[in-house]
């Protein structure tokens, strides 16, 4: 069933993106992480200009992270203090992040700057996850010792002045620390449409050094915000976002979603982790053969 995207200015097949949608949400309820950060590869290996898959897929994050932060909000592990320094940090990112989207729109270097910046980000993520996770394999089989704990928070964070207390995270640091994270966060936002988790979360816990029952929900918080902000400031700087295809995306991925939670339920979490690594770094290597292969008409005329 073939359907017209008015601002990518090309036709899909709606089935298609439905199923791409559910397919990321089910990599989301299974490994517990958005799935922002594959959302827009795939959008793009599948033939979606980068510019429109980056600018939609965070308006998709955006409703998948509704009922997440409302089922937290429910049990208590959202710090909604930190979520604030968060959410302020991410906003300014955003801003930010716009600047430098039309700085590069202006170049025209935008669609190769967001396939590298993706290349470098999932090389680097996925390399870590399967290096974590091999690790974890090796505890659980005997074959090493677990490894110390770690201190609670980094030295660079607790070096910061301004100290505050955040009781739900059980911390007292500067919120200079999450405000800049929160500013990372809302650039690749912007740049790439992720919701930021991927990084958001393991720098909430080894950065800061959060509570680990409210991170995610604080995380979720975080992004619902931002990936709002940061749809509006596309919407009305880059007009980017196409809401046909972030419609198709959203009605899978809600689905794929409650299907991933009952998977992952019955998996060990090292061997979900093994196989996101894994995951990812496959989807890097596609969009990294993109980059460095010569197609077959190097020039090409459209019609308008």
């Amino acid at each position: 069933m073939d359907l017209y995207l008015p601002i990518a200015n090309l036709s899909v097949n709606a089935l298609v993106i439905i199923a791409l949608g559910g397919g990321v949400g089910l990599l989301s309820g299974m490994f517990g992480v958005g799935g922002g950060f594959l959302t827009t590869p795939l959008l793009i290996v599948y033939g979606i200009p980068p510019t429109v898959a980056a600018a939609s897929a965070a308006s998709q994050v955006t409703g998948a992270s509704v009922s997440g932060v409302s089922a937290y909000f429910r049990r208590g592990g959202v710090d909604v203090k930190m979520g604030g320094v968060l959410v302020a940090g991410g906003v300014l990112g955003s801003l930010f992040g716009a600047w430098l989207f039309r700085l590069l729109q202006a170049t025209g270097q935008i669609d190769t700057a967001i396939a590298i910046t993706y290349v470098v980000l999932l090389v680097s993520i996925g390399g870590l996850m399967l290096k974590e996770s091999l690790e974890a394999i090796a505890v659980t089989r005997g074959r090493r010792a677990a490894p110390p704990r770690r201190r609670r928070h980094h030295p660079l964070v607790a070096s910061l002045p301004f100290r505050m207390r955040f009781y739900r995270s059980g911390l007292y640091i500067s919120p200079l620390a999450p405000l800049l994270i929160g500013f990372g966060t809302g650039i690749l936002t912007i740049l790439l449409g992720v919701g930021g988790g991927f990084v958001l979360v393991p720098a909430m816990i080894y950065l800061l050094g959060m509570a680990t029952q409210v991170v995610v929900g604080t995380s979720l918080f975080q992004i619902l915000f931002v990936t709002a902000a940061a749809t509006m400031v596309h919407a009305m700087t880059t007009k980017a976002v196409d809401i046909v295809l972030a419609g198709l995306l959203l009605v899978g991925s809600v689905v794929g979603a409650q299907v991933g939670a009952r998977f992952a339920a019955r998996a060990r979490p090292e061997y979900l982790r093994l196989a996101l690594a894994l995951m990812v770094l496959l989807v890097a290597g596609r969009i990294a053969i993109g980059l460095g292969w010569r197609p077959d008409e190097i020039y090409s005329v459209e019609l308008s």
